[in-house]
């Protein structure tokens, strides 16, 4: 050995360990199926046990951290499920399992068809408060759905005939635990229903495991329960047990005893409470004697009762009194009534339907006036208008204009003539004048003439 190499500690190598366990993937969700042996709980919360099969063991370690969410008790010998990540105790240099989770083996498919059914009823509605009905003050008539053997149905009849003696029960006994289990709760419940006089119903059993409560987390049982016209108590094992039947139920109680308590109740409070409210109405009415009495003396010494005849004539004063005002209010009332009256005649004689009609008629008559004249002042200018277009007209007339002695000339093509460069010697024409038509034949054209007259230099045939 020469000092040029590098010697590790302790320490350090398990520190290595430690970290080559941790960087495994694999290492760090490990899903176990063991046997639990050498359990020991620590003062601190702590589990320590071994997880063991039939040729290997592993050390583990559950901090109360995580085993606080357990449902069950571990114990040596029982067959679990765990969860949790491997990693080394560098105090030891022992490499263990730290365990996050942990549930029996075997119960593993129960828990999930439990929060598969409590999903699946929740979203019906079958665990909602609105549904929820509420328990008789008085209950006259109590059923027990239960076995008729075991501690719980003691424990429920003790409680309810020491809190509520004048209560009726009646045990309907059905099998809590096994594969008939939940037909007979089912059936247990059918004949309450059938019999229908009764106020509460409660079902339920004593403690036990997962397995010997299931009946109570079948859907049968459930859907019957919510099914119930009558308020049901669910009353399933012990406080920390938690059953579908606890969800649909009416109202929950933790041990089938707190059932009892929670349906009857206490008949000694009761009687206290009527002993007080007797004491109290009699005070109430002790005070109601002696204040009328009171009222009654003081009436005795009044003025009313010593002195009858005069208090009479007062008051018949007073009466004459109250006769003069209303008279006089009468009057008032009726002179108002009278004025009101006269004040309507003679609205009603201004909108009387003669008068409406007159004054109608007069508005007729001048809207017509106005609308003669109206018409005529039209009539009258629309008439000018015309004789002012018509003389318009007539000048602008080529009748007239032809009649003055002009005429319109068209060549056998019906072109107008208007140039004598249309015109050649010897072609036809027709000359419209105003009182005829003149057909000729061009025998001569002369040039910028508006009045021909016979000059030398015609233009002859």
């Amino acid at each position: 050995m020469t000092g040029e190499k590098k010697w590790a500690t302790v320490t350090e190598l398990t520190t290595q360990i430690k970290k080559t366990l941790e960087m495994n993937d694999q290492l760090q969700h490990v899903l176990l199926r063991a046997e639990i042996s050498n359990f020991k709980r620590h003062s601190r919360g702590h589990m320590y046990f071994t997880l063991k099969d039939e040729r290997s063991r592993i050390s583990a370690v559950m901090f109360a951290g995580k085993n606080r969410f357990l449902k069950f008790e571990p114990e040596n010998g029982m067959n679990v499920l765990v969860v949790g990540n491997v990693s080394v105790y560098e105090p030891f240099g022992q490499y263990q399992l730290y365990v996050q989770q942990m549930e029996p083996d075997g119960l593993g498919q129960l828990y999930v068809r439990f929060e598969q059914l409590k999903t699946q009823l929740e979203k019906e509605g079958l665990f909602a408060p609105e549904r929820k009905k509420p328990l008789p003050k008085l209950p006259k008539e109590i059923a027990i759905v239960t076995s008729p053997t075991g501690a719980a149905i003691q424990d429920m009849i003790s409680t309810l005939k020491r809190r509520f003696p004048p209560a009726r029960i009646t045990l309907f006994p059905v099998l809590v635990q096994g594969k008939e289990a939940p037909h007979s709760i089912v059936t247990g419940l059918e004949r309450v229903e059938a019999m229908g006089e009764f106020d509460v119903v409660i079902v339920g059993r004593g403690g036990g495991s997962l397995e010997e409560l299931w009946a109570f987390n079948e859907e049968i049982v459930a859907r019957k329960i919510a099914s119930m016209s009558m308020p049901v108590v669910s009353a399933v094992g012990h406080e920390t047990d938690v059953t579908i039947a606890d969800f649909v139920s009416d109202v929950r109680a933790a041990t089938p005893t707190a059932a009892a308590e929670l349906v009857a109740p206490e008949q000694k409070e009761m009687l206290e409470k009527v002993k007080q409210w007797q004491h109290r109405l009699e005070r109430v009415i002790r005070e109601q004697i002696n204040h009328r009495r009171d009222k009654l003396y003081q009436l005795q010494r009044s003025y009313a009762f010593r002195y009858p005849a005069r208090l009479l004539q007062q008051k018949e004063q007073e009466l004459d009194r109250l006769i003069e005002r209303l008279h006089k209010q009468m009057h008032d009332i009726q002179r108002g009534k009278e004025e009101r009256l006269r004040t309507l005649e003679k609205r009603l004689e201004r909108e009387h339907p003669l008068q409406l009609a007159k004054r109608e008629t007069e508005k007729l008559t001048e809207y017509n006036r106005r609308l003669t004249q109206g018409m005529n002042h039209f009539f009258q200018m629309k008439k000018e208008r015309f004789h002012a277009n018509l003389q318009k007209l007539e000048l602008l007339n080529p009748l007239s204009i032809m009649e003055r002695g002009y005429q319109v000339s068209y060549t056998e093509d019906d072109t107008l003539i208007t140039s004598v460069d249309q015109l050649s010697i010897g072609q036809s024409f027709r000359m419209y004048v105003s009182d005829g038509t003149v057909k000729g034949t061009v025998s001569s054209i002369s040039k910028n003439t508006i009045f021909p007259e016979e000059k030398e230099g015609e233009k002859n045939d």
